[in-house]
């Protein structure tokens, strides 16, 4: 590995790993998201948390930091090293070494890597992202059905280049859902909003 590409690595994780959620709710006065619900920083928890407006301001950062990183890298390091800048964001928001290694699930990050690196994928994802939760409302559903979509996408455009690293990220944003997973296996996994009459 090449220096540049290294360094491109490296300031992805940096702009990756800022936990925004955590500070977030730090300003604004509602404790650790870390000890609410599900304990993650993600826009989800930091809904139950701090509300609407908090878990949106999470919500864009926690995509737009790849998006950025992304961006910069090859400004500053040459053509060539988004998608390394691209890695190093996701693994530092899923395993931020400033939260001992306990980030987010990865989903709105995802999108930020897509904007950056493939935009009809990201339209796609965020197409995909929005109708699961409408239709379901359940929001690991619907970031683990986004996730699952980039590579698809990726695949159906015929773009070689970015299939295998978008494989991998999906792969990694589904494992971080796990536990979701398992309380959709038993019916506990909690939806958003209220719940319908007669249910």
């Amino acid at each position: 590995m090449t220096a540049e590409l290294l360094y491109a690595w490296l300031l992805g994780y940096l702009f990756g790993s800022i936990p925004f959620g955590l500070i977030l709710t730090r300003l604004a006065g509602k404790g650790d998201v870390r000890d609410v619900g599900s304990g993650n920083i993600g826009a989800t928890n930091v809904l139950r948390a701090g509300g609407k407006g908090l878990a949106a301001a999470t919500l864009v950062l926690d995509c737009l930091k790849a998006t950025v990183a992304i961006l910069i890298a090859p400004r500053l390091f040459g053509f060539g090293t988004e998608s390394f800048a691209a890695a190093g964001a996701m693994i530092g928001h899923l395993y931020p070494v400033w939260l001992r290694f306990k980030g987010g699930k990865g989903a709105a990050t995802l999108l930020g890597v897509l904007i950056a690196l493939l935009p009809p994928a990201a339209v796609v994802y965020a197409l995909v992202w929005v109708a699961m939760l409408l239709i379901v409302r359940i929001s690991s559903v619907a970031g683990i059905a986004a996730a699952a979509s980039a590579p698809v996408t990726a695949a159906v455009l015929g773009n070689e280049a970015y299939f295998p690293m978008l494989l991998g990220f999906a792969l990694l944003v589904i494992w971080k859902h796990r536990t979701n997973i398992f309380r959709l296996r038993a019916g506990t996994e909690p939806r958003i909003g209220p719940r319908p009459a007669g249910r």
